[in-house]
């Protein structure tokens, strides 16, 4: 149940606290006093749009708070541990409005989404607003108050479950098979480009060895003869550099004893023999090493054609590059084989969720069907009482092909006011008034089914009058037997029903212009507030005295 109101700063409402009781709670008050100034507040934290221009003072922050008595239940509870939050016996609501027409929500103190405070407040007040008939002629919301009679939560919370699970499912499966098409297509010409790199034995540093040994072997020939010729150069017989040597180092250390000086002239002679030896023996094994080959060489060049065709055609600048292209061909051959594998997993997975959903859907068709003929009863009996005696309700439920997020029935309410009158679709054969009795009668069905523990009533007797709205104003009364029912309403006979009866009224102060305040009236003051209602804007001592008898009944 709703027990506190604050509201501040909001159209013409400047600051207002008040606290609630249970049952019934009778709301009045003269045409432009703000009635619907608390609703339009209250709906804020349902998570209705938010609009600066409704600040009474646009420097200053908006702000609506309610504290809410509930029951524990596993949907509330299963809400707030889905958010994080702590779930207890009292929930405060809180919403912020800044004059820049920010929003910020808050559920016992904790920031939360605009989203988590809408699905929050929905599972703990109902607010019928007078546009609300127009839900009457609303497939889904007929289908919603068949399954609050059938008590169908939980047959709805599993197929709604299965069904979200085959929606999900089947976007995956739709982009896996939009993924595999394209690898398909490209798949012949990658399994080729993965082929040639393969067969391609691509090493490592390959390329500069090889592009070195073509080089060498172009020019083996004139290496070779280069080669011969130097050491020739250092071994010939006429003139061999390194004998000529050895002996000089050998002549100057025989003279050394009578002229050192030349001694080190002998050491620097034979350490030049020693490293043109050295020399003489590398040319020669050099020259062994060079093999002058075409047959090789034209190998070398055919590897490097082929090298370098494969950097081209790959945009690449070294065999390390091509390897990598060589491993991402694979990878991506073998992803291909696995999302084949996938689609195969995913396609039954989606079978399987199909037969689920429609064994779900069966069960919850099932109900539906044996819940209608009842259902229709409770309601064709409940609108008679309404004076309409012959009045004829009764509802079509047909299952469909087609799926949705309530399953594949269709429910259709069907209505008649006049004897011998076959009874057509709701909205189109029931008068204003016929529909505010309807609309009530189904409320009534839905909250006994729901276990909201709050619903507002705003001006529900819209187009009734006399004995008619003294049984709305009765079966409201039935209601709030078992619920916190708030009715704003405009008929007396309905302002006499409950205990508690807040008068919205516009005050006057001063600078701060027109303000809207909101109290209980007991006594005297409903009495004549009552009287109002029946005599309008002229008081009279009958109006006074029906009033009377109205509250005294």
């Amino acid at each position: 149940m709703l027990k506190s109101l604050n509201i501040s700063n909001y159209a013409l409402i400047e600051n207002l606290e008040i606290d609630f009781p249970e049952g019934l709670i009778i709301i009045t008050g003269e045409t432009g006093a703000g009635k619907s100034i608390l609703l339009g507040a209250l709906s804020l934290l349902l998570g209705n749009k938010a609009d600066p221009g409704a600040l009474k003072d646009s420097s200053k922050n908006c702000i609506v708070e309610a504290v809410f008595e509930t029951e524990r239940s596993r949907i509330l509870s299963d809400l707030f541990t889905s958010e994080g939050l702590e779930f207890g016996s009292e929930i405060t609501l809180r919403r912020v409005i800044t004059p820049a027409g920010k929003s910020r929500n808050f559920v016992n103190d904790e920031p939360v989404s605009l989203q988590f405070l809408k699905a929050l407040s929905e599972k703990i007040i109902d607010i019928h607003a007078q546009h609300q008939h127009l839900l009457l002629s609303d497939s889904k919301f007929q289908l919603a108050v068949l399954d609050s009679f059938a008590g169908n939560a939980q047959l709805l919370e599993e197929y709604t479950k299965i069904h979200e699970e085959l929606l999900a499912m089947s976007s995956k499966l739709k982009s896996l098979k939009e993924k595999i098409s394209k690898e398909e297509a490209d798949n012949d010409y990658n399994t080729f480009q993965y082929k040639q790199l393969e067969e391609a034995k691509l090493v490592s540093g390959e390329l500069a060895e090889l592009e070195a040994e073509f080089k060498m072997l172009s020019n083996a020939e004139d290496i070779k003869n280069s080669l011969l010729t130097m050491t020739s150069l250092l071994t010939t017989e006429e003139f061999s550099v390194v004998r000529n040597l050895k002996e000089i180092a050998h002549t100057a250390e025989r003279i050394s004893s009578n002229f050192p000086t030349v001694l080190e002239i002998s050491r620097r002679a034979d350490n030049c023999r020693i490293e043109l030896k050295d020399i003489e023996e590398e040319l020669s094994l050099l020259a062994e090493r060079v093999n002058v080959s075409p047959e090789r060489a034209q190998i070398a060049e055919e590897r490097l054609s082929l090298l370098y065709n494969l950097l081209k055609k790959h945009h690449a600048e070294s065999i390390d590059e091509l390897i990598a292209v060589r491993d991402n061909l694979s990878l991506s051959l073998k992803n291909a084989e696995s999302h084949r594998e996938e689609l195969e997993n995913m396609t039954a997975a989606v079978k399987e969720l199909e037969r689920n959903r429609a064994v779900a859907a069966g069960k919850l068709h099932k109900s539906r069907f044996a819940s209608s003929a009842p259902f229709a009863k409770v309601m064709q009996d409940s609108v008679r009482e309404l004076e309409m005696p012959h009045a004829v309700f009764t509802v079509s439920v047909n299952e469909e092909h087609t799926w949705s997020a309530e399953g594949n029935t269709r429910v259709q309410f069907h209505f008649s006011a006049n004897k011998n009158i076959e009874p057509r679709e709701l909205s189109k054969v029931a008068s204003g008034g016929e529909l505010s009795r309807i609309m009530l009668c189904l409320k009534a069905v839905m909250a006994k089914g729901s276990g909201m523990p709050t619903m507002i009533f705003d001006e529900i007797d819209t187009g009734v009058s006399g004995k008619i709205a003294d049984k709305m104003g009765r079966l409201i009364g039935e209601m709030a037997e078992g619920m916190q029912i708030f009715a704003i309403t405009h008929l007396p006979q309905i302002a006499s029903k409950g205990e508690c009866h807040l008068l919205v009224y516009k005050e006057t102060e001063g600078a701060n212009g027109a303000s809207t305040a909101i109290k209980r009236i007991n006594g005297d003051e409903r009495i004549m507030e009552i009287a109002r209602m029946l005599s309008g804007s002229r008081m009279t001592e009958a109006a006074v005295a029906n009033a009377r008898e109205l509250l005294a009944n």
